[in-house]
């Protein structure tokens, strides 16, 4: 049992500060979570819902020297984010964040202009540009705290994460990171003000903007709250505290993890609980709610998430801990990876030859794209990707020693449950549900908590409502069945 109540590192995504409204909504959230622990909460928050998309398509603007539509674009979002300033702070305070606000942008007016002279943009002067939705929209949340009476103190997010020199995909350093927060954040909790920074961003040792890559403001509250268990494991901020008492809340658009796509299936049910393994597998193959990256800091400390609803805060959403829920289904959850390209390789003179496997996934590596899905044969062997913007590249590599097919407009449909380990019979009795419908490939990871079939996008949809159906709706299972007892 934690000693103290839980320090809660608190992130909001890019809907749940999409604008005024929605902005009022988390600085309740945030009094409420205030007055229940007794402490205050540290805030991370993403760029308003698709800043960051108009950042990176005013870059490609400018790249193509399209300077005046450049301009009208920073207008637009000075306007959106003046706008919503005026709504929720004023006075004084409303006159001060409107000159924090214009010079963010008036830096990010600057490099644009650069860009569309120069016809170019470098991965350093991307992350300058897509850095700046965190960098508004932190300062606004900040401001509307302090406006509703909540002590508040706006943290650069660049003086918090520190990262390589990896722009655009940059990857976080533990020990510079700990630090920052040891010395940006804890002094602000210490006083009982809460901390607000902006997700995604970070920086070089030198201070230069870099960006974590997109999905990167969950990650971001993941390593802050990694650096605080690490800072009161060293009994850092005071007394020595418990650091089971660090406690991730990621606030979102929907109650929790989804039992399955909505995209796909109607009205699928919130998942309460799932453990690190099973929450990783859901994200990493395509449930969009948590970030894969946000599990591993959190596993590595056993820090518990939770998913949360900023527009339903009644609501429990899904918690996600080291351990699985007991007892409960077999299936914890679907998940569906959409617009998959099959690459299959053939080689019968070299495939059982030494290095053929090597060679293979060199050409993977060479061209920075990753795999998702593996299956050989004694003759092939088929992978699937979801990136596709070197294929042709990538071919022709293979095409230097194998014979190559391609097959576009494919689908990843993956079903998670760590009991999945210890029961074989439901595999079966999962392929089983898909009878009748074309399965391009099937493999089930070393884990064994997932079970993964490639099929064509267009039975995607059917797929997973019979799965859903089958083991959500009308479970084909029974305590007794799948060897849990009665």
């Amino acid at each position: 049992m934690a000693l103290n109540p839980p320090l809660v590192v608190m992130k909001f995504g890019g809907t749940s500060v999409g604008d005024a409204d929605a902005i009022r909504r988390v600085t309740e959230i945030v009094a409420v979570e205030r007055a229940r622990s007794g402490r205050a909460p540290a805030l991370v928050v993403s760029a308003m819902a698709g800043v960051t998309d108009r950042l990176l398509s005013l870059a490609e603007t400018a790249a193509g020297g399209e300077k005046d539509k450049v301009l009208d674009g920073v207008d637009e979002l000075r306007r959106r984010h003046r706008e919503a300033a005026a709504s929720l702070v004023d006075g004084v305070q409303a006159a001060a964040l409107g000159e924090e606000l214009d010079a963010q942008v008036d830096e990010l007016r600057a490099v644009l202009t650069a860009v569309s002279i120069l016809r170019e943009v470098s991965p350093r002067s991307l992350d300058a540009i897509a850095a700046a939705g965190e960098l508004l929209s932190s300062r606004l949340v900040a401001a509307a705290l302090g406006s509703a009476g909540v002590d508040a103190a706006w943290v650069d997010p660049r003086r918090v994460i520190a990262t390589d020199a990896a722009h655009t995909c940059a990857a976080p350093l533990a020990d510079p990171t700990r630090e920052a927060v040891r010395r940006e954040l804890l002094p602000a909790l210490d006083a009982g003000r809460v901390p607000v920074t902006g997700g995604f961003v970070g920086a070089r040792l030198d201070g230069v903007a870099t960006t974590l890559g997109r999905g990167g403001s969950d990650y971001s509250a993941a390593l802050v709250a990694a650096a605080l268990h690490d800072c009161l494991l060293d009994g850092a901020g005071g007394a020595p505290s418990d650091p089971s008492g660090v406690e991730i809340h990621i606030w979102t658009d929907v109650d929790g993890m989804l039992a399955a796509d909505p995209r796909l299936v109607d009205g699928p049910g919130v998942v309460s609980h799932l453990s690190f393994a099973e929450a990783s597998e859901l994200a990493y193959f395509g449930a969009k709610v948590l970030h894969p990256s946000t599990i591993l800091p959190a596993m590595d400390r056993d820090i518990p998430v939770r998913i949360l609803n900023s527009r339903r805060p009644e609501a429990a959403g899904t918690l996600v801990t080291a351990r699985p829920s007991s007892g409960g289904r077999p299936i914890a959850a679907l998940a569906c990876k959409q617009r998959i390209t099959v690459i299959e390789v053939t080689s019968t003179r070299m495939l059982m030859a030494h290095g053929f496997l090597r060679r293979l996934f060199e050409v993977f590596e060479r061209c920075g794209t990753p795999v998702d899905v593996v299956t050989t044969s004694e003759v092939s062997v088929s992978v699937t990707v979801d990136d596709d913007r070197r294929l042709d590249e990538i071919v022709a590599q293979l095409r230097e020693f194998a014979g190559v097919t391609v097959e576009r407009d494919m689908a990843i449909l993956c079903a998670v449950g760590d009991r999945l380990r210890g029961e074989p019979a439901l595999a079966i009795r999962l392929l089983g549900s898909l009878e009748g419908l074309p399965l391009r490939m099937v493999s089930q990871a070393a884990s064994r908590r997932n079970l993964t079939v490639v099929l064509h996008g267009r039975d995607a949809g059917e797929a997973m409502r019979r799965l859903h159906q089958a083991w959500f709706v009308e479970p084909a299972w029974t305590p007794a069945e799948t060897g849990t007892g009665a």
